[in-house]
């Protein structure tokens, strides 16, 4: 029988980073809790070690060479990226070089690449990839908090296997630019990027008027949202934007990358969702996979910075519904997670599903209605798949 969900997963994948945002505990965790309330050993659930790191070769079919070759340069002897040309590849205080860096790269970009070959290959229905979902970097160079752009990998790894038609969703709160630049000329490939507006947040890019290269009108589509935005501006890009513009595509396979750091607690944005919305989220998500791909679905992690927080239930959640497998989210969390959440540094974890440790606040006020309307009235506009 064909794997429902494959889970390819390790706990020391990620960036080693010291003292960064960037902190493994936020899959880490994710996976713990998954455990405990049962959802890896559902049926059809299969939790695969993540795979040796990708080789030069493989990863120079995708990437500048000279540009990984530099990323082991600057790995194998971290101080060569004080160089003032290593800014060429991307190097900056939150992408610094260290010994390692780029294997840990090259391990990511292996799983996310397994994992789009498990469902291109038909060998599983699905797959996540917790630790993945590295979407700012180019093919020439690195940038956010990655190295390796695995998004962009996965999506490769279906082509390879002879997915001709993809659809890729990044619900992170900042923009998808690298994947968005990967595919930019690619009429087979649609990017759509639901974010925090440019304006305000990194990588200032991601305006409704990104539609795509010359040879791909329109296979692109971007939310910039106000700062502020919450629950309900994400429902109504769901339904006004996300949702057709997937079906309208008719895509063979869906790609998404399910950052959570417009939680309202994240350090990193100023937007102001909260637990509740990602059940909601990804019960879409799932609807389209079912209408559009037969099912088929590879999903990464992403952005989400408060490791203690968000990211351990959203992922959780996340993984249940690729497995079929109901939660009452009203629930309390299992004791023994919240033991385990202590034991890697968490004073308080979280005690519920979808209980906020605070309430939402944030200083600035939220945005109107009309706001959030004149965000998806310009994404629609300038849509050919949209309009």
């Amino acid at each position: 029988m064909t794997t429902r969900l494959a889970v390819i997963h390790s706990d020391d994948h990620g960036m080693d980073y010291a003292d960064h945002p960037a902190d493994r505990r936020r899959h880490q965790l994710a996976m713990a809790l998954a455990r405990e309330v049962g959802i890896l050993g559902a049926p059809g659930v299969e939790v695969l070690p993540g795979p040796p790191a990708m080789a030069d070769a493989q990863l120079a079919t995708m990437f500048a060479p000279a540009f990984i070759r530099a990323m082991q340069a600057f790995s194998a002897r971290p101080v060569l990226a004080a160089a003032p040309e290593a800014r060429q590849w991307g190097v900056t205080p939150d992408v610094h070089p260290y010994a390692g860096m780029h294997h840990d790269s090259a391990r990511l970009a292996a799983a996310a690449w397994q994992g789009g070959a498990l469902v291109g290959e038909g060998r599983a229905l699905r797959a996540f990839v917790p630790a993945g979902g590295a979407h700012h970097g180019l093919p020439y160079r690195m940038n956010g908090f990655g190295v390796y752009n695995d998004t962009a990998v996965a999506i490769l790894a279906l082509r390879a296997a002879g997915v001709r038609r993809i659809a890729y969703v990044d619900l992170d709160v900042h923009h998808g630019d690298g994947t968005q630049g990967f595919f930019w000329d690619d009429p087979e490939v649609l990017t759509v990027s639901v974010h925090e507006s440019g304006r305000y947040l990194f990588p200032n890019s991601g305006f409704a008027d990104e539609t795509g290269g010359p040879g791909a009108p329109g296979s692109a589509i971007n939310v910039a949202l106000p700062p502020e935005a919450g629950d309900e501006a994400y429902r109504q890009v769901m339904a006004r934007v996300v949702k057709p513009a997937v079906r309208a595509f008719a895509p063979e396979v869906l790609v998404t990358q399910n950052g959570v750091d417009h939680h309202h607690a994240d350090p990193l944005s100023h937007m102001r969702t909260t637990m509740r919305l990602y059940p909601e989220l990804w019960a879409s998500l799932d609807a389209l996979a079912e209408a559009c791909c037969g099912g088929r679905w590879v999903a990464l992690g992403g952005g989400g910075y408060d490791p203690c927080n968000a990211p351990p239930r959203a992922w959780a959640l996340l993984m249940a519904r690729m497995a079929g497998v109901p939660v009452a989210t009203g629930d309390d969390l299992p004791p023994a997670w919240r033991d385990i959440a202590r034991a890697h540094g968490c004073t308080e974890p979280a005690s519920g599903w979808a209980r906020e440790a605070v309430p939402p606040h944030h200083a600035g006020e939220p945005p109107t209605a009309a706001d959030v309307h004149a965000a998806i009235e310009a994404t629609r506009a300038a849509s050919p798949l949209l309009a």
